[in-house]
């Protein structure tokens, strides 16, 4: 065993003082120095009962991060919007060998999530002798077995199943276990996710492994089908489905196999300094639409409901805190719209088309001379449905089907639920326009439930003070060990803590000194990779931070004569969410340190003596918690006295008034972590995007993650969400902040969001809401309606009423939302029909046709275009909010 291994793994027993760095570090070099003194002991008043290091491994990698805690929606296609069966991944698996912990985020019975870091692979996991992640190998297949029985087991003991009367329609051989919702149906995710990408990374020993994994799931008995995505050679007796943007030319490997689109990804993840992923819904809604169109049997989008990687739980490394994902359900649970109003239209006009897609096995193929245009046609005697596509990115094409034509924007499919009736196309979009808006929350008057009026008034739900503690920038427990080289990352700290301190001494001589002023030289420390976040301290002061991918470091340093205290701080941004041989990831620092400079040639510093030490001291100390001893520490802070790094805040706000989502506005700070109330709301940081990157989005053509950005040029996130349910009614709700690069703690804020402001905009040439089509006749299979005509529908969130028309026209208007204009067409009625249909309601519609308005301009095509401002109910007050234009 190496030398350096002994120590690590004698240095529980040892005392504190051998622990330290000690003269018995060599010297660097062959120059004769000062051997330099142990580094200071913790005083007794900083020492802290941290958790017990295991002795560090020998380097083995990071285990792989889970696709953060979020949910995904299953879309069986209802009437009108999908019951989504909400999946939350696991953000961990096994809490130690043999033991799984669980944790209710929401009341009800099936609502489950097993909670930690590792997405299933925990770093436990990988400290067993000859492990080797996600192939043959029988470690591996022993713990994954046993962790793959229990949660089977637990399943059919609470009566999930389908066939138990539960939800649990089929199970899918993924890594991943989910959150169930009573009276939906549910795939369940278990073992492997997307395997088929990276088997050929472990050559025979993969194919071996996925053979294995299928049989052992048949053989647990649980009674329905099991799934593998993208597992082109899975076994005949599990079903291969296919995870991607689009997938309407997927096969499975058997006809006698349904085909099954297990992830439709209707957005992407978000790593921090970057743009926000958007998927426009035309694009969305027409992959769906083609799926159905050739052949396709079941589709889940991924996500229906947004969620939040609490805690330390997002992976990536680099995803941000928030798992919005563009979801058609925000991650505070409001409808993003128009994506939520489009989807349920094209859900209701292929449940219109049901009788002829289940009474036919493959449709007919037509063509009409181009690639680019076909159709695909479900019948039967009885039923009769038509799919209508254009796969042209640029242009409009007109088509004949069956005597009549058909006009077909690009890049879109239109729905003929009985060969004949256009109910739906994916490129034209007639639901409404949501904008969030974030406002100041008001707090909660005695004895009333309702927002009070201004903050000006009653003032703001902060208490205005707060504490500050620093985060001292040395060892700070007992708990820390000393070996001759740096360890890697999570070898050490066995993910307890993004933080791993590194500590060692550096003596400079008086020649060192002379040699730097005589030639102009700066001395730097060098890192031949690292990963994820580095701070370099120097005399406790720091010197440089670096981000990145395994991205070299070399940061100037200024040194001085005699001693020097170098401290360098390893941080990681979640852990590795894909890939093969997880195991071997790991997180910190690769290849030589060093230090430049010197008149002797550069020093090897991964040669010397480094203590290590986990965590900050306020983590350990709980200083977020109610639990902390540590309330002696805190002092007040003034604003003109803010602490730029390394600090902990602490204040106390107010519940906000009424049930709207909230949300900590965190812009004013740099990076860190937040608690409310003990629970970890996530990581924060403030890193801007490029501001290039959001060019104008074109729907059309295949969408990639680059494609159709927003909010470039500004902050990532600067929004994280306080679930209503961590809450307490009075002020004593807490918040505690751990800073790292500095920032504005009194410009922090508690806000409420919501969807103040929505629009409509529906042209005489749109179709009738689906909803207005009959179900196809059990006599002749046709549709029939009794309106025909196109409807601008209105609706405000929960809660809220219709209490102000910004602006209604019926004509020609221009612009889009929050930017109407009137255009040379112009009904006068338009104001006060469209409030006297809608003022104090929730929701409203309105007919888009001459019959309804007049017609203000014969011979043109016209558009009703609607912008409205809800209000809280409790609030709102229609008496004199008809507006002129």
């Amino acid at each position: 065993m190496p030398a350096e291994q002994e120590a690590a793994r004698s240095d529980s027993a040892a005392p504190a003082a051998a622990r330290l760095l000690s003269t018995a570090a060599p010297a660097p070099r062959a120059v004769a120095r000062p051997a330099p003194p142990a580094w200071p002991s913790p005083s007794a008043a900083s020492a802290l009962p941290a958790p017990a290091l295991p002795a560090p491994a020998s380097p083995a990698p990071a285990p792989s991060a889970p696709h953060p805690a979020a949910a995904a929606a299953t879309a069986s296609i209802a009437q009108g919007a999908p019951q989504p069966c909400l999946s939350l991944h696991s953000v961990a698996g096994w809490a130690s060998p043999g033991t799984l912990r669980f944790r209710a985020r929401i009341e009800d019975r099936l609502a489950i999530t097993l909670v930690d870091s590792g997405a299933g692979f925990p770093v436990w996991l990988r400290d067993i002798p000859g492990i080797a992640f996600r192939t043959d190998n029988a470690p591996f297949k022993e713990e994954m077995q046993r962790f793959v029985t229990m949660i089977v087991d637990l399943m059919r003991k609470e009566m999930l199943f389908s066939w138990q009367g539960g939800p649990i329609i089929m199970l899918q051989v993924v890594r991943q276990l989910s959150l169930f919702e009573n009276h939906k149906m549910c795939l369940n995710e278990l073992i492997e996710n997307e395997y088929g990408n990276i088997e050929n990374s472990f050559g025979p020993g993969g194919k071996r492994y996925m053979q294995w994994a299928a049989n052992m799931a048949l053989g647990l008995g649980a009674g329905v089908p099991w799934v593998m995505c993208k597992q082109t050679d899975a076994p005949e007796n599990i079903i291969d489905a296919c995870n991607d943007y689009y997938c309407d030319g997927f096969k499975p490997n058997s006809p006698n196999k349904p085909v099954l689109w297990t992830e439709n990804w209707d957005g992407w993840y978000t790593e921090w300094g970057e743009g926000l992923p958007h998927r426009p819904v035309e694009d969305l809604a027409f992959a769906v639409a083609r799926f159905f169109q050739r052949g396709g049997s079941f589709q889940n989008y991924y996500m229906y409901f947004g969620g939040t990687n609490f805690g330390r739980t997002s992976g990536g490394p680099f995803y941000i805190t928030s798992y919005d994902y563009d979801a058609p359900l925000d991650e505070y649970g409001l409808l993003r719209e128009p994506k939520w109003g489009h989807l349920k239209e094209l859900h209701a006009a292929i449940k219109l088309c049901e009788p002829a897609l289940t009474a036919t096995d493959s449709p007919k193929y037509i063509n009409w001379g181009s690639w680019a245009q076909e159709a695909h046609v479900y019948e039967n005697q009885s039923w009769c449905a038509a799919f209508l596509a254009n796969i042209d990115e640029h242009k409009t094409v007109t088509v004949s089907f069956r005597g009549q034509s058909y006009v077909l924007p690009p890049w879109s499919v239109s729905v003929l639920p009985d060969c004949k009736n256009v109910v739906f196309n994916t490129a034209k979009v007639t639901a409404q326009t949501s904008i969030k808006s974030v406002e100041l929350a008001l707090p909660m008057a005695p004895g009333i439930s309702s927002p009070r009026q201004s903050v000006a008034e009653e003032g703001s739900l902060m208490s205005g003070s707060w504490l500050v503690v620093k985060e001292p920038i040395t060892i700070w427990s007992e708990n820390n060990f000393t070996t001759k080289g740096i360890l890697e990352h999570l070898n050490v700290t066995k993910d307890q803590s993004d933080y791993l301190w590194y500590f060692t001494r550096l003596y400079v001589s008086d020649d060192d000194v002379a040699f730097w002023a005589e030639n102009q030289v700066t001395p730097a420390i060098t890192i031949d990779s690292m990963r994820d976040v580095l701070r370099i301290f120097i005399n406790g002061q720091l010197t440089g931070s670096t981000t990145g991918k395994w991205v070299k470091v070399s940061q100037p340093v200024k040194l001085q004569k005699g001693y020097n205290d170098v401290v360098l701080l390893s941080q990681t941004m979640g852990l590795q969410n894909y890939g093969a041989f997880l195991e071997r990831d790991g997180a910190g620092f690769r290849g030589k340190t060093k230090i430049t400079g010197f008149k002797d040639g550069d020093i090897d510093l991964s040669s010397l003596f480094w203590t290590h030490q986990v965590g900050l001291k306020g983590e350990f100390s709980k200083l977020y918690s109610k639990e902390s001893n540590e309330e002696s520490e805190w002092s007040n802070l003034t604003p003109d006295v803010i602490p730029s790094t390394f600090t902990w805040y602490k204040t106390y706000f107010d519940a906000p008034a009424g049930t709207d989502p909230v949300a900590l506005d965190l812009g004013s700070m740099g990076k860190g972590q937040a608690w409310v109330n003990g629970h970890h709301i996530g990581r924060y940081w403030t890193i801007v995007s490029p501001k290039n990157g959001c060019q104008s989005c074109n729907y059309a053509g295949a969408y990639r993650p680059e494609k159709c950005r927003t909010n470039c040029g500004n902050p990532t996130q600067t929004w994280y969400h306080v679930p209503r349910s961590w809450l307490r009614e009075s002020n004593s709700n807490s918040l505690v902040l751990f800073e790292e690069t500095g920032g504005n703690p009194f410009g922090v804020s508690v806000n409420v969001r919501s969807s103040r402001t929505v629009c409509g905009s529906v042209s005489e040439s749109d179709y009738p809401p689906v909803a207005k089509w009959s179900r196809p006749s059990s006599v002749d299979g046709q549709i029939s309606i009794t309106d025909g005509a196109p409807e601008v529908h209105i609706q405000c969130q929960e809660g809220y009423t219709i209490s102000y028309i910004e602006f209604a026209s019926y004509g020609t208007p221009k612009g889009s939302c929050q930017s109407f204009s009137r255009g040379s067409c112009h009904a006068a009625s338009s104001a006060l029909l469209v409030s006297e249909a809608c003022l104090g309601k929730n929701k409203c519609h309105i007919e888009v046709s001459n019959s309804m308005f007049g017609d203000p301009c014969p011979r043109v095509t016209k558009t009703l275009a609607v912008e409205a401002r809800c209000e809280s109910s409790s609030s709102s007050s229609a008496s004199s909010s008809v507006a002129e234009f």
